[in-house]
């Protein structure tokens, strides 16, 4: 039999493409991924505010698919009217709060600190994403050439970048860096420094400055260097910008200590997500006293497949 084709909309952040890679993985599609660019004026208006037209959006060229994943403001009104303008039945799945009518949507998967509720709305606990324990696995040698060979256990440091909420300044950078080198220095661990693509050039020159040669630092955004660092690691340090690695830590088992800086604005809502992985016992704050923990691997983007699929069946 035939796997179903699938179209992916994000506006290309690394944490919904992880979120819609993900969800097509587990679903067993097979799939595209298009960026979504909305035309000039309808960048700035809401969706609800939105005509559902081919005009808002720059043309998606893709002639057949039966599954719609999109995620993120942008990708809304394209996910809708290419389900509307199908010649055929079309599933089309959002990922986080739409903003618009859920009625539109076959399913919408967002997380319990949205709090949005609805017949087709499947709750889950943090974000879902593109990692699987057989990645990990896989590439768990990989940062074996970077490290230092020596008796030391490895801590790994997942850095984010600099958001609305939260800004990488050299005050705040050098606040986590001071604290988790006090962890460091008190376990005699080895700390290995993971960038995403949202992290400035100049927050790792700085952990290089800071840290000195005794540790690791990858310069560059690497997959892999990601997925070996989250497989040797014996603890894992996130930080806070970013519930999207917190989550994809939370597929390890592993302690995950998180790295706060004081919000820009009101962060209610990763506030909430915190306290939700708190009570989940999958996270400490960066600081807190040291300790040993253990949970149940989180691995919410197969639970959400399946479910999808049983109702897909059905």
């Amino acid at each position: 039999m035939n796997k179903l084709k699938g179209i992916l909309l994000t506006q290309g952040m690394h944490g919904m493409i992880s979120q819609v890679e993900g969800l097509a993985k587990a679903l067993d599609i097979d799939f595209t991924h298009q960026i979504v660019e909305l035309n000039n004026f309808w960048k700035m208006i809401p969706p609800k505010l939105t005509p559902i037209s081919q005009s808002v959006y720059k043309k998606i060229n893709q002639p057949e698919f039966d599954i719609i994943i999109s995620c993120g403001r942008k990708s809304v009104i394209p996910s809708i009217h290419l389900k509307n303008n199908s010649k055929k039945k079309v599933i089309n799945i959002h990922i986080q709060d739409p903003k618009v009518n859920f009625n539109h949507f076959d399913f919408i998967v967002a997380p319990e600190h949205d709090s949005i509720k609805g017949q087709n709305v499947i709750s889950t606990k943090g974000a879902i994403h593109y990692l699987t324990d057989e990645e990990i696995i896989k590439n768990k040698d990989y940062l074996s050439s970077f490290i230092k060979k020596d008796h030391r256990k490895i801590c790994s440091l997942i850095l984010g970048g600099p958001t609305k909420y939260y800004d990488y300044s050299s005050e705040n950078m050098k606040n986590i860096f001071s604290i988790l080198n006090n962890l460091l220095k008190k376990n005699d661990l080895q700390l290995v420094i993971i960038p995403s693509m949202r992290t400035p050039k100049n927050s790792i020159d700085y952990a290089k400055k800071y840290f000195g040669e005794n540790h690791t630092i990858i310069d560059n955004v690497d997959k892999k260097a990601y997925l070996s660092a989250l497989s040797i690691s014996n603890c894992i340090v996130v930080t806070c910008d970013s519930s999207s690695m917190i989550s994809e830590a939370a597929l390890t088992g592993k302690p995950i200590y998180v790295a706060n800086i004081l919000p820009r604005k009101n962060d209610k809502r990763f506030q909430e997500f915190r306290n939700l992985f708190r009570e989940l016992n999958i996270i400490r704050n960066l600081g807190e006293e040291e300790e040993n923990w253990s949970y149940q691997k989180l691995d919410e983007t197969n639970r959400v497949a399946n479910i999808i699929k049983q109702k897909i069946k059905s």
